[in-house]
C-alpha cells in the first residue's frame, strides 16, 4: 500500500469544479475559511468572478476559469491555469453535475448523453487530468457520487446510472492507483438528498411545475464537510445524512420491497406546485444563474443541519471509545439491578 501524506488545508491548493453554486460553494467557502487557496471551475464565469472577489475580500487567495467539465481540453486548459497562479494543486474535487427527472421512455437520447457528459466524463477528466499531475507529487482526489450510486431513484433513473458509472470508475481508478504505488487518495462522496439548487437547475420533463429532492434533506455545508476531509485524510468512501444511505441500504437488503415502496411514493416524492425562477430552471446544456449554496425555492419540508452518522464516519475512533462508555454504563447498571446494588449515578 503506498504511503499517503495528506497536507493541512491551510498549506493546500484546492480545485473544485461546479464551483459557482450548491455544494462546489460551500466547500470553495470553507476551504477559503481553512486558509486553502481555492481555484474555482464552472461554466458560469460571472458568477466565479463573484465568488473569487468574495473570497479574496475575506482576505483568501482565490482564482477561477470558465469551463465546461464534459469538455477535456477546457478542463486542461482550467489545470494550466490553476498551474501558473498557485504552482498546481494538491486536491481536485470533482463536483460539477446537474439532473433530469423524467421517467426514462419519454427522456430523449440526446439529454441522457449530455447528462452523461457532465455528470460522469466531468469526473473521468477531471481525475485523469488530476491523477496525471498528483502521481509524482501526492494530493487527494475527491469525486461526488450520491447515494443513488448505490441504489437507483425512479424519475431520475438516467442521474442514478450517471452516479453508478461514478461509483464504478472511483472504485476502479482508486485500485490501479494503488496498486502502482502513486501515493493519490481517491475517495467517493455520497451524498442524500441536499438542499441546494439542484432541483431548480435540472431538466423537469414531469407533469409538474417544479421538482424537489425528497426528503429527508441536508444542508450543503455537510457535504463541504466530508470532501474538505477527504482532502486531508485518505477515505475510501463518506456518506452523508443516514436517511439516503438507509434507501440504499434497504434496497440492497429488501430490492423488491424498496421497487413497490418507491413506486407508491416516488413521484409525490420529487414534485412541487413550485416552480423555480426562469432565469435559474434548467441547466443542462448551459449555464444559469448561480451564486448560492441553497435553493432559492423554499424547501418543503425542514433542512438538517447536523448528522450524527457523518461525524462517525468522520472521526470513527472517537466513536467507538463513546459508544464502548455507554455499552459499559449500560452493563454496570443492569449489574447492579440484578444484584440489587443501588443503581450507580450516571453524570
Amino acid at each position: 500500500m503506498p504511503s499517503i501524506r495528506l497536507k493541512p488545508l491551510s498549506q493546500q491548493t484546492i480545485l473544485i469544479t461546479g464551483a459557482s453554486s450548491g455544494i462546489g460553494l460551500a466547500t470553495a467557502r470553507n476551504a477559503a475559511r481553512a486558509g486553502a487557496r481555492v481555484f474555482l471551475v464552472s461554466r458560469n464565469e460571472e458568477a466565479l468572478r463573484k465568488v473569487a472577489e468574495e473570497l479574496r475580500g475575506r482576505g483568501a487567495q482565490a482564482d477561477f476559469a470558465a469551463a465546461d467539465v464534459g469538455d477535456r481540453a477546457a478542463l486542461e486548459a482550467a489545470a494550466a491555469k490553476c498551474e501558473q497562479v498557485f504552482g498546481g494543486f494538491d486536491s481536485w474535487v470533482n463536483d460539477a453535475g446537474t439532473s433530469i427527472y423524467g421517467e426514462i421512455e419519454r427522456t430523449p437520447v440526446e439529454d441522457q448523453r449530455r447528462l452523461f457528459d457532465t455528470n460522469y466524463w466531468g469526473v473521468v477528466h477531471g481525475s485523469l487530468i488530476a491523477a496525471k499531475a498528483l502521481r509524482g507529487r501526492g494530493g487527494a482526489i475527491v469525486n461526488i457520487g450520491s447515494v443513488l450510486s448505490d441504489r437507483a431513484m425512479m424519475l431520475q433513473g438516467t442521474y442514478s446510472a450517471t452516479k453508478h458509472a461514478v461509483r464504478a470508475f472511483t472504485d476502479a481508478l482508486r485500485m490501479e492507483l494503488e496498486r502502482d504505488g502513486a501515493p493519490v487518495s481517491v475517495t467517493l462522496i455520497k451524498p442524500s438528498g441536499i438542499e441546494t439548487a439542484f432541483q431548480e437547475h435540472g431538466r423537469n420533463l414531469l407533469d409538474s411545475p417544479g421538482m424537489r429532492v425528497p426528503p429527508p434533506a441536508y444542508d450543503p455545508r455537510l457535504v463541504a464537510r466530508a470532501i474538505l476531509h477527504a482532502c486531508e485524510h485518505r477515505k475510501r468512501e463518506i456518506v452523508v445524512g443516514f436517511g439516503g444511505h438507509a434507501i440504499a441500504l434497504m434496497g440492497n437488503l429488501f430490492p423488491r420491497a424498496t421497487d413497490l415502496i418507491m413506486e407508491a411514493v416516488g413521484y409525490p416524492a420529487q414534485v412541487s406546485d413550485k416552480a423555480p425562477r426562469r432565469e435559474r430552471a434548467d441547466n443542462l446544456y448551459a449555464a444559469r444563474e448561480d451564486g448560492t449554496e441553497k435553493s432559492l425555492t423554499r424547501p418543503v419540508a425542514p433542512v438538517r443541519k447536523t448528522s450524527l452518522f457523518l461525524e462517525a464516519q468522520l472521526h470513527p475512533a472517537l466513536t467507538a471509545t463513546v459508544l464502548a462508555g455507554l455499552g459499559a454504563l449500560v452493563l454496570g447498571a443492569s449489574a447492579a439491578r440484578r444484584m440489587g446494588s443501588p443503581r450507580p449515578r450516571l453524570f
